[in-house]
């Protein structure tokens, strides 16, 4: 199989297939009959941590597990806060499955979270995991990968921070009748080899509608990567099922119209939606932090990928030192079997600051999923810090717009149009000279666009700059620069709402 924007070579499935066949059964037969939802067997001392204490409670790297015995080692999170539902963990080895058993000796209780050594916790359990492994230097084994909470999981590449998020599925996101949020609620890990690059690991997830089994074969390395498989089973019809959900932060960036009170130019986990659609089409779109639920449908058939970017990675635009948004990982999904028609979903909500996750992005087939129906899933999602391979075209570096009014004359008569301008660079606009005869193909799906024209940078760059009259409805435009009819940048997608 050829991978459209990846260059990674996919490792192969274990051959032996009987423990994730297991898995496999165990979701159809929870399909098959009434959903139950997990007993809540925390003990109140734990349920009623807040967060200051649960963070004190810490897995004592000492005791990790492997961690002599192979470049990965497994450190586990402890139940409690948030994090109310406590999983089970199992090791394969040697074709044997063995479970994890909970030991409060894995962990150091201080501060305030001292107090619990004086309770029994043997029925607190786990509530997720960690590998590490020696991704920036061969002397320190890193953290790589989490799972933790639902079926959410992070991963980092080499010299990236945690940003955005992961997910299993996402079941009606942005839905008048709710999310529906499915959980991992047994994990099995394959023990890695002596000299494993890569390490293997099972789960079964479960929801009212939905239940799964899934294969995650993971690579550490520059750019982090997942090779994900899964059977799903639907127990009730799914109205939206989202396959390979993205979840980050946007709270404000260089072409918001309002920001906080705050010292930092951006803040921010992703910048943008980047997707690669199945005519070969490469489209950008800016993200957002809308004054209320917004989302967009982005219609195609068989895309070949999409992914959540951190594409402005200057420390200079962030200045934030503890947060280090300039660190933080784009992550790109690529599928590895046919989706057909459906459409990658951009949802976007409001949120006061970044303490909130308000970005999600997922791929929505036009077959839906109904009760009794079986799906599976085969893609590849992994971390980068640049853009795909295969996007060899100018990106969209800049997005600024204010208003075009003329500066000193009070009653300039363009005072209520909005100016934008949208610079390009890199790519195979590396190679075209000032003098050649670029061109600007725009449109907007509402309303007219006013003075068009694109301009050569001194930076060689190209700058695409238009006007949007007066208007109280959104305006949807399009636009990409052409050289003898053949597009030289990407595609850059805006939607200007006037009363935002």
């Amino acid at each position: 199989m050829v991978l459209i924007g990846c260059a990674f070579a996919l490792p192969a499935f274990a051959e032996d297939d009987r423990h994730f066949s297991a898995v496999i059964e165990r979701a159809q037969q929870l399909a098959e009959e009434a959903y139950q939802a997990p007993e809540e067997t925390l003990p109140e001392v734990l349920s009623e941590l807040d967060y200051d204490t649960y963070r004190q409670i810490r897995f004592d790297p000492a005791q990790a597990y492997w961690q002599d015995e192979s470049p990965f080692s497994l450190q586990l999170f402890h139940s409690g806060f948030i994090f109310q539902t406590p999983i089970a963990l199992n090791v394969i080895e040697n074709d044997t499955a063995t479970p994890l058993p909970f030991s409060a000796e894995n962990y150091s209780y201080d501060g305030n979270a001292e107090k619990l050594k004086e309770y029994d916790l043997s029925a607190s359990n786990h509530a997720g995991f960690r590998l590490h492994y020696p991704l920036n230097s061969d002397d320190y084994a890193d953290e790589f990968v989490v799972f933790l909470g639902a079926s959410y999981f992070r991963l980092v590449g080499r010299d990236q921070a945690y940003g955005l998020s992961t997910r299993g599925l996402a079941i009606d996101t942005a839905s008048s009748e709710g999310e529906e949020f499915p959980a991992f609620r047994e994990f099995w890990l394959y023990k890695p080899d002596a000299d494993g690059e890569q390490i293997e690991l099972l789960a079964l997830m479960d929801s009212p509608s939905v239940s799964g089994a899934y294969r995650f074969i993971i690579q550490p390395g520059e750019n982090t990567q997942v090779e994900v498989e899964a059977e799903l089973f639907a127990r009730e019809d799914v109205a939206k099922l989202g396959v390979a959900p993205l979840t980050s932060m946007f709270t404000y960036g260089e072409a918001s119209r309002e920001r906080p009170d705050d010292f930092r130019p951006q803040v921010h986990d992703s910048d943008g939606l980047l997707m690669h659609n199945g005519s070969g089409e490469w489209i950008w779109r800016p993200l957002s932090n809308p004054s209320h639920v917004r989302t967009s449908a982005f219609i195609d058939d068989s895309p070949q990928g999409f992914g959540l970017m951190q594409r402005e990675r200057d420390f200079n635009r962030y200045l934030d030192t503890e947060a280090q948004y300039h660190r933080r990982p784009s992550q790109w999904v690529v599928p590895l079997d046919e989706w057909g028609p459906g459409r990658v979903e951009l949802v976007e909500i409001p949120t006061p600051d970044e303490t909130h996750d308000n970005i999600v992005a997922y791929w929505v087939a036009d077959d839906t999923l109904d009760s009794g129906d079986s799906l599976r899933l085969h893609y590849l999602t992994h971390t980068l810090n640049s853009q795909p391979d295969a996007h060899n075209l100018g990106r969209a570096i800049r997005t600024r717009h204010g208003s075009a009014g003329v500066p000193g004359q009070a009653d300039s008569p363009s005072q209520d149009q909005r100016q934008f301008i949208v610079d390009f660079q890199g790519g195979a606009l590396d190679n075209i000279a000032a003098d050649q005869p670029v061109e600007l193909d725009i449109s907007s799906q509402q309303g007219k666009v006013l003075l068009p024209q694109v301009t050569a940078l001194p930076n060689n760059g190209w700058r695409a700059s238009f006007r949007l009259p007066a208007s109280d409805q959104p305006s949807d435009v399009r636009l990409r620069l052409t050289l003898n009819g053949e597009p030289v940048s990407e595609t850059w997608n805006y939607v200007w709402y006037p009363d935002a």
